[in-house]
């Protein structure tokens, strides 16, 4: 889990939205109203369209069998096409299938919809916020009046502690562990829940991207999970391990 650090407040807002506390701090001086209403507008229909424990949504459709995927909304058919494709990226450690062989999208669609709400934001001409999504964050520009954010990335094993801090003006940031909702990450090729990692933090320029990744090496476990983020491209990692051991890829932009 990530957490700005404190600062004066801006214009904030917090909602429950797709299971999850949202929380958006916008730091402009202009009125961010309405696109604010645009935003949590947008996560409610996401929420609507890919939610696994709404009966009328798309992927609760195409579960029960009433949809056809290829009858799907085109974005739901993208989600899953990017499923896919981070399935095969990740050796399939990233996957949208349940142990019960039903879909559910959600390791990807939080990431995702967050990365099109900071995209409304941009487009209203906003250019200093931080939208988070239950702990996994898009941030841009400053923490008005501080020159940049300060994030905290939550300790595995103390919530009290932090076990880094990203200072940053551009960057998406996710973390995966089981400290904060349980096992909720199972290896796909086990069944099991890994043992021997606390938690991995990815970052880089797409929330999407970097959660699903974060998901990914964690189901690994701690013999892949820091071999396998040392390659990624774009994005940088830091992984805990049980014994309290950190792995940090080169370019890892805490403090």
């Amino acid at each position: 889990m990530s957490v700005t650090l404190p600062s004066l407040p801006g214009v904030r807002r917090v909602e429950h939205v797709m299971g999850l506390p949202i929380v958006v701090d916008v730091r402009d001086e202009d009125e961010a109203g309405a696109a604010l209403e645009e935003l949590f507008d947008w996560l409610r229909s996401v929420d609507a369209t890919f939610s696994a424990f709404k009966e009328d949504s798309e992927i609760s459709g195409i579960n029960s069998g009433r949809l056809r995927r290829e009858d799907a909304h085109p974005q739901v058919r993208r989600v899953l096409e990017r499923c896919e494709l981070l399935h095969q990226k990740t050796d399939g450690y990233f996957d949208m299938r349940t142990p019960a062989g039903s879909i559910d999208p959600a390791g990807l669609v939080k990431g995702w919809a967050v990365d099109r709400a900071a995209a409304i934001l941009d487009d209203a001409g906003f250019h200093n916020y931080a939208v988070s999504a239950g702990g996994d964050m898009r941030v841009l520009g400053r923490a008005v009046p501080d020159l940049a954010w300060r994030v905290g990335i939550q300790h595995p094993q103390d919530r009290q502690r932090v076990a880094a801090v990203i200072e940053t003006t551009d960057l998406a940031i996710a973390t995966s562990g089981a400290y904060a909702r349980g096992d909720h990450v199972w290896d796909p090729h086990s069944g099991r829940a890994p043992v021997g990692i606390l938690s991995v933090t990815v970052v880089g320029p797409e929330l999407a991207i970097a959660d699903a990744y974060a998901t990914a090496a964690f189901a690994m476990g701690p013999e892949r999970a820091p071999h396998w983020t040392a390659r990624l491209q774009g994005y940088e990692a830091m992984t805990i391990l049980a014994d309290e051991t950190v792995f940090k890829t080169g370019g890892f932009p805490d403090e």
